[in-house]
Order: C-alpha cells, then sequence, then structure tokens
C-alpha cells in the first residue's frame, strides 16, 4: 500500500472475494431457504480450494511488494539491521496480508484434516477469518504514517467497513444460519475492496485531489496536503460525501442482485419439484388405481369386520 498499485490491487482481490461470497450466499438461500447454512468459503467445480489459493497467491505478491519489490534496495532493513521509519508502514501492511494468508492455509488445512469435524472446521475457519480481520483494523487503527489529513479521513471510514466485517464474522461463527450476517458481510468486505480502489485512484492521480490541495513526498511516498484549515475541511467532507454515495449504490447493488438471483434460482427449484411430480405422476397411474382399488377393498373388510363384531355381540347379549 501506499501507492496506487497498492491500494487498488488488494482493493481489486477484495471485491473480488466480496462478491463471491455475495452470490454464493444469495444462490445458497435462494435454493433452500429453510435449511440454509453460511460457509466460510466456496468451492468452484474445477478446483476446489480456487478462492483460498487466490487468498494466498495475493497475500504472497503483496508481502513481496512491500518488503523486497518496492523498497529501493530491494530489502527493508537499514544497514545496522534496524527498521528504518520510512519502512515501517510496508511492514504494518505486509503484517495484514500474512494475516490473510494464514487463514486461506488453515482453511485448507481444516478441510482436509479428517479429525475435524464440520461444526468444529466451520467454527474454527470462522474464527481465524476474524482474527485477520482484528488484525486488518488494528495495523489501520495504529497505523504508523501520519492519517490526520485526507488520507486519514479515507482510513477512518476503511476502519468502519473493517469493523462491520469482523462483527458480522463473529457473530457468524455462533449462528451459522443467519443469511443477513452472511449477506452484511459479504457486502462488507466488496465495499471494503471498492472503497480502496476509490482511495487509490483520488489519492494518487493528480487530477481528482480536492481544490485547495496539493500532492507532497513525504518518507518516500505522496501524500496529499491542504494549504488551509478551510481546504483540509472542505476536503474531508468531499470523503464523506464521496463514501455516502458508495453506501447508496452498494446498497442498491446488493439489492438488486439478491432480487435477480432469488428470482431465477428460486424459479429454479420449484420448476425442478414440479417436473419430479409430474414424471412420478405419469409413471405410476396404474400404481394410483391399485391404491384406490385396495382402500376400497380395505373398505369392504372394515364394514364385514364391523358387521361380523355387531352380529357376535348381540348373539352374546342374547345368550345372557
Amino acid at each position: 500500500m501506499g501507492s496506487f498499485i497498492g491500494h487498488v490491487a488488494p482493493g481489486f482481490g477484495f471485491f473480488l472475494i466480496g462478491l463471491w461470497h455475495l452470490y454464493n450466499h444469495i444462490r445458497l438461500h435462494s435454493k433452500n431457504p429453510g435449511g440454509y447454512e453460511s460457509r466460510p468459503w466456496f468451492p468452484t467445480s474445477r478446483v476446489r480450494y480456487f478462492e483460498l489459493f487466490l487468498i494466498m497467491f495475493g497475500c504472497s505478491l503483496s508481502v513481496s511488494m512491500e518488503l523486497f519489490i518496492g523498497p529501493d534496495r530491494h530489502q527493508p532493513f537499514d544497514d545496522d539491521g534496524t527498521i528504518p521509519s520510512n519502512h515501517l508502514h510496508n511492514f504494518e501492511h505486509s503484517l495484514i496480508s500474512l494475516a490473510f494468508f494464514t487463514y486461506a492455509a488453515f482453511a485448507i488445512i481444516l478441510d482436509r484434516a479428517s479429525a475435524v469435524h464440520g461444526p468444529a472446521r466451520f467454527g474454527l475457519t470462522n474464527i481465524i477469518g476474524a482474527i485477520a480481520f482484528g488484525q486488518q483494523l488494528l495495523m489501520f487503527r495504529l497505523h504508523s504514517s501520519d492519517h490526520m489529513g485526507v488520507e486519514g479521513q479515507y482510513h477512518l471510514l476503511l476502519q468502519l467497513l473493517i469493523f462491520i466485517s469482523l462483527s458480522t464474522t463473529l457473530l457468524g461463527t455462533y449462528l451459522p444460519g443467519s443469511f443477513l450476517l452472511s449477506f452484511v458481510r459479504s457486502g462488507s468486505i466488496l465495499f471494503q475492496g471498492l472503497w480502496l480502489m476509490v482511495m487509490g485512484f483520488a489519492l494518487w492521480t493528480p487530477g481528482l485531489i480536492p481544490k485547495g490541495c496539493y500532492m507532497n513526498l513525504e518518507e518516500g511516498h505522496e501524500v496529499v496536503r491542504c494549504h488551509s484549515d478551510e481546504a483540509l475541511h472542505r476536503a474531508k467532507s468531499l470523503v464523506n460525501i464521496e463514501f455516502s454515495w458508495f453506501v447508496i449504490l452498494v446498497t442498491i447493488f446488493a439489492m438488486s442482485l439478491y432480487l435477480v438471483l432469488g428470482s431465477i434460482h428460486g424459479h429454479e427449484v420449484g420448476y425442478q419439484s414440479l417436473i419430479i411430480n409430474d414424471k412420478e405422476n405419469q409413471q405410476q397411474p396404474e400404481d394410483c388405481d391399485r391404491d384406490e382399488r385396495d382402500d376400497v377393498e380395505a373398505q369392504k373388510k372394515g364394514y364385514i369386520f364391523i358387521g361380523t363384531s355387531a352380529k357376535s355381540f348381540a348373539s352374546s347379549d342374547m345368550e345372557r
């Protein structure tokens, strides 16, 4: 992070994962609303762990960029082996990536471990995911860089989205049957990715810098600074307005996706059940006639049984 590509690339990854989860949760719920159960990740038809492999690849690339490719000397340490001040944020960003790499790796291990049963596997995977979101929130909250300006306002709103992802992941561990928690969590992950991409364009595109502000080179990376307090206040207000617009857009997109996928998969299930019932009715007309004849015979036998029983009771009374 700390650059255009450092925000857009991981943001696109979060956006893809959030969209993938949102699609699959809606599809599962539409097909079986009564028996819905949340999943921390979703396998694909060809490569079961494709989602987790993608997370691990993206995290590995991010760590490499932060610690080895990005620095001028291709290593983050000073001559005496200490961490210089201008590389502290590189370590912080790489720790976030390492936390999500750990989540994806253990998700694969837990899925393949025969000793771990279903509920425990689901709960442990969710807990590791919550730890990754907690690490992300902690690093952005206690960031070593100066986040008091325009960039700080972007990061403050990003922390709100991370907190929603963290809290819904923890709650989903105890409420795996709650579709609403899964829906909100997926939407927040998608929003995280979208907001990171917006940050990349807004903070490192000169034409998008707010009026009265400029880009200043500090500690090896460019930071948006403003000429006056009035310009800073205006820039922060624009960030808040921008975030509010994206809240509305993400809400419209998520609800529209739910309605479209619900109508597709819901009708698909109903259509298939009708076809199965029609086939069963067509294949077994003789069975139905046989059942009807059996019912008539059973009724006749019942009448005969009742009649004989009445006669036996009557004869016994006469004898008395």
